[in-house]
């Protein structure tokens, strides 16, 4: 069955509504993992318009459209037609609502006037066999897309490797800034060894001249 849904908007990675409240340990687990899968959506580092991620025993299933992104986590088992068929329906609801006043929200779950409409949809997906799921699951099984399938862990350890190359980009920079700019490091490669040998130059004639006047002097 449907365990937890989440509507984000893809552009900042806002999560917008997720139907019924989540208390319990695994529940709160598995929300952050859909949090998560909203935010690489968002910066970019999942592309598909559609995928489905594997996590422990169950999946999530996303769908973009319209700037906005449809997750559900379902137990394993669960048919992934209808999993894309209920994210389908709550789209069709969700273009329905005033988008300028979504554009507004700033706070995470703030659109809970769509929760209602979350848990209504969501009850119609509960039991697999009804005449209705059964209908979707034969419908076009020819035409069915094929979806692109990761592991939650490929995902996690791709966040991670781009967040370590982050952190050594902006160290190399704020150690040193000169090499930030590749013309700055010609230049210095070019010509400090010329400064250096300049300036020892100029630093032995004047002792030498220095050391003359005391001669002459004494």
């Amino acid at each position: 069955m449907v365990k937890l849904t989440i509507i984000g908007r893809v552009i900042d990675g806002l999560p917008l509504a997720q139907g019924h409240r989540y208390t319990n340990e695994e529940d709160e687990f598995y929300k952050q993992q859909g949090e998560f899968i909203l935010k690489e959506i968002s910066r970019g580092a999942l592309t598909h318009s559609k995928m489905c991620i594997r996590v422990d025993h169950h999946c999530f299933y996303y769908l973009i459209d319209n700037g906005f992104s449809y997750i559900a986590l379902c137990e394993s088992s669960y048919p992934r037609k209808l999993a894309f068929h209920y994210l389908q329906d709550l789209q069709k609801e969700f273009d329905k609502m005033d988008n300028e006043l979504i554009d507004t929200l700033t706070k995470p779950y703030s659109f809970t006037k769509f929760d209602n409409v979350i848990g209504s949809i969501r009850k119609q997906y509960l039991d697999t066999r009804t005449q209705a799921n059964l209908s979707k699951l034969n419908a076009n099984r020819r035409q069915d897309p094929e979806i692109v399938t990761e592991d939650i862990s490929k995902i996690l350890e791709n966040r991670r490797q781009t967040e370590v190359s982050e952190r050594v980009l902006v160290r190399s920079r704020t150690e040193s800034p000169i090499w930030c700019s590749p013309c700055l490091e010609v230049i210095a490669l070019k010509w400090t060894p010329v400064t250096i040998i300049v300036v020892v130059t100029i630093i032995l004639l004047w002792s030498c001249i220095i050391l003359t006047d005391n001669f002459v002097t004494s």
